[in-house]
């Protein structure tokens, strides 16, 4: 699976990227049936906006490519891991459904 990371409003630290190449990557072992160069996983990450210091300033979206299909998945959160981690909860059941109707 290849991983592109945006960040157009936050700076984009190493270790914030390799927490998500770590999470979004562990979605690898639910697209075993497919080759790993046919999936794509694009993730932006970011602030909603710069003047908001509380509440859900932390944006996270993953479109996933497989097979010429995209499955999508977004969060807003305080956390910006926690926004990965519910992302990454979204798309797991996203890829169970894609792949029950593959079938």
């Amino acid at each position: 699976m290849k991983i592109n990371i945006q960040s157009p409003n936050l700076d984009l630290t190493p270790a914030l990227a390799e927490y998500i190449e770590k999470k979004i990557g562990g979605l690898e072992k639910f697209l075993k049936k497919f080759e790993a160069d046919s999936v794509l996983a694009e993730v932006d990450v970011g602030r909603g906006s710069q003047h908001h210091r509380h509440g859900r300033v932390y944006h996270v979206d993953v479109n996933l490519l497989i097979l010429g299909r995209t499955i999508r998945a977004a969060h807003d959160d305080e956390d910006v891991r926690k926004a990965i981690n519910a992302v990454k909860e979204k798309l797991q059941r996203e890829i169970k459904k894609f792949k029950e109707i593959r079938n």
